[in-house]
């Protein structure tokens, strides 16, 4: 089964040479490598330049992150999907063990866990993908770790890929459209992938909270069928202490290594 990656990238080039390496050193060997670049000015395009005979390339201007993950799918030609920011990467043998859940055919989403690493690449703490419903995800609980996520195409096909409107969890989006398609969702109890966090990323800054939390009070409507109300404050408050029950782990590395979220708010 041929896998297609899609990373795209701004601007980031000193991130992504870590990012193309931990794909093209992958000891699977089937994949199909996309790198979409919609106009940096940092050197990232003669980085680029230098993988030509290994990486496709889009480099035309998009209207954003989600747009540019459609543009790079569209030419995907893989029966298994997956995309990697490029301030991330994956770790040895992450796509040959997603394959190997994926073949199976009892889903179509699988989900590893992540190594949270700083700008230089030192491990802060580990991160969980959770069992995915979608009443947990209306109530905020059912995190998947994107880069260490992979699809089948007929899946992503099935949920019309991303929303070019989303500016910031254009992820977290696309799983819940797999999900009211009626996508199976599976749990890996293993680690595949470098979640960056450093001093300009969303996630580590919190810089587009509000517009993240308007994106999960939208989400709660098209879930539930309704506005949320008084007593779903106490209910997301349940669904959060049933999570650390459910993986202790999880709730250790936060209160021992610190959060993800904000880490670098000042």
């Amino acid at each position: 089964m041929k896998v297609s990656i899609v990373t795209i990238s701004f601007n980031q080039v000193g991130f992504l040479n870590h990012a193309i390496r931990s794909v093209l050193e992958q000891d699977y060997p089937e994949i199909e490598y996309i790198v979409v670049d919609p106009g940096s000015t940092d050197g990232s395009r003669a980085l680029i330049a230098g993988y030509a005979d290994q990486v496709r390339t889009v480099l035309k201007p998009d209207q954003g992150p989600a747009d540019g993950l459609n543009r790079g799918f569209a030419l995907a030609t893989g029966d298994i999907f997956a995309f990697l920011n490029s301030d991330d990467i994956l770790l040895p043998g992450a796509v040959r063990r997603a394959v190997e859940h994926l073949k199976s055919g009892g889903c179509d989403v699988v989900s590893g866990h992540a190594l949270v690493i700083d700008a230089e690449g030192k491990t802060l703490r580990k991160v969980f993908s959770e069992p995915y419903s979608l009443k947990r995800y209306a109530y905020g609980t059912s995190i998947l770790i994107q880069p260490s996520t992979f699809f089948t195409r007929e899946i992503f096909e099935k949920s019309g890929g991303f929303n070019v409107n989303n500016r910031a969890t254009w992820d977290g989006e696309l799983f819940m459209e797999m999900a009211l398609k009626g996508a199976r969702f599976q749990l890996a109890d293993e680690v595949w992938s470098g979640f960056r966090l450093h001093d300009t990323s969303i996630t580590g800054t919190g810089k587009l909270d509000g517009y993240i939390l308007g994106f999960h009070k939208e989400a709660f409507r098209r879930i539930m069928g309704r506005e949320e109300k008084g007593r779903d404050k106490l209910l997301k408050y349940w669904f959060r202490l049933e999570r650390w029950l459910r993986n202790p782990r999880s709730f250790w590395e936060r209160m021992l290594r610190g959060p993800m979220h904000r880490r670098f708010e000042e």
